[in-house]
Parts: structure tokens; C-alpha cells; sequence
């Protein structure tokens, strides 16, 4: 089992920036992907950014140039920089680390955007 737990969301104004942190305990073990999802409200969650083991990221076209998905393995910890933030990025994060066909979820951490 992997527990994990997100923390540094908030209220931020447009333009504004914030920095997800997604502590991750447990059997980390032959993690191959870890990413951050958001869900907003009446719509699916999707995948904001994901990195896997070997370091290769990708992001959603909506936040590109804008996010940064990084981690610290010593620390076992995925982060997500967000900058230049907008009002459509209000939503609930979610971080997600998968080992094979087994995903893992935190319970979340809500970010508004909003003046």
C-alpha cells in the first residue's frame, strides 16, 4: 500500500502562483508513474502532469508553460509548481501514484483561483 497525502493548495488571485507537495509513505517501491489529476466541479477528472521513474514528463495543453511537475525521490515527495494561474484551473488536485496496474490516490487538496 502507498498513502499519500497533499498539502499547499489555497485561494490565490489570477496571475498568482502555488506549489502542490504530495508526500507519499508506505511501499513506494517500482512506482513507474506519479501524477497530478484535478477534477472541477460538474466536470471528469483529468490529468493536469505526470512523471514517470525515468524522469519523462508530459502535461495537459492547458498547462503548458505554466506548471511544473517535479520530485524528490529521497523525499518521496511529487511536487507541482503552478504559475501565471487562472481561474480555470480552480479545481480539487489530485495527486496519483500508479505500480503497474494499481493506482494510488491522495484525498486531495482544492485550489481557487479568484479575485
Amino acid at each position: 500500500q502507498v498513502q499519500l497525502v497533499e498539502s499547499g493548495g489555497g485561494l490565490v488571485q489570477p496571475g498568482g502562483s502555488l506549489r502542490l507537495s504530495c508526500a507519499a509513505s508506505g511501499s513506494t517501491f517500482s512506482i513507474n508513474f506519479m501524477g497530478w489529476y484535478r477534477q472541477a466541479p460538474g466536470k471528469q477528472r483529468e490529468l493536469v502532469a505526470g512523471i514517470t521513474s525515468g524522469d519523462t514528463t508530459n502535461y495537459a495543453d492547458a498547462v503548458k508553460g505554466r506548471f511544473t511537475i517535479s520530485r524528490d525521490g529521497a523525499k518521496n515527495t511529487l511536487y507541482l509548481q503552478m504559475n501565471s494561474l487562472k481561474p480555470e484551473d480552480t479545481a480539487i488536485y489530485y495527486c496519483n501514484f500508479r505500480r503497474g496496474r494499481y493506482d494510488y490516490w491522495g484525498q486531495g487538496t482544492q485550489v481557487t483561483v479568484s479575485s
